[in-house]
């Protein structure tokens, strides 16, 4: 699904040794409350909240609240912290949009954008999901042939988390917790 993804990284620079925490970590401003997310779930370990460039709708973060880079690293009571949370955070998402199907993904280095530990929560498309997208006025738009055409396309199309629509979404994930 994600061959795409990483062969857009494959020219980015090499990864310091070393990613530090502090004003660079946008996870680490939203840990603090210093930056906006859209919160659904909080403990002393995990923060969870919408990811703001959504590769579909109910696309959600799980985040350690301990600075790590690498999942590699990562602390054994945050690990088995942000385990706990994905299965809890996957429920209720699954009742929040009614589809119980859902990819759960961990980048190391290698395609992560954000230098901090965090798990993607992303509801798998439906093969016609994309139908309601395309222009009924261009005629030159179709169906995409093959999964991989449609997770292109869907990765083109990406756009900014709409405000109402996470507030609404956050609503019903809170109530499935």
């Amino acid at each position: 699904m994600t061959s795409f993804i990483i062969e857009a990284q494959a020219s980015r620079s090499p990864i310091p040794p070393f990613w530090g925490q502090g004003s660079d970590c946008a996870f680490c401003q939203i840990i603090c409350h210093a930056a906006h997310g859209h919160l659904i779930y909080e403990d002393d370990h995990v923060i969870v909240f919408l990811d703001i460039l959504p590769l579909r709708p109910g696309h959600t973060l799980v985040v350690p609240k301990i600075h790590c880079s690498r999942v590699s690293e990562l602390p054994p009571e945050y690990a088995a912290s942000v385990g706990k949370a994905i299965s809890r955070i996957s429920n209720a998402l699954t009742k929040a949009i009614d589809n119980t199907a859902l990819n759960v993904v961990c980048n190391q280095e290698y395609a992560q954008v954000v230098p901090h530990v965090h798990y993607h929560i992303i509801p798998a498309p439906k093969f016609n999901s994309l139908a309601t997208s395309l222009d009924p006025s261009d005629s030159n738009q179709k169906l995409p042939s093959t999964i991989q055409d449609m997770h292109q396309k869907e990765y083109e199309s990406r756009g900014e988390l709409d405000e109402n629509d996470a507030h609404a979404l956050v609503g019903r994930m809170k109530a499935h917790l």
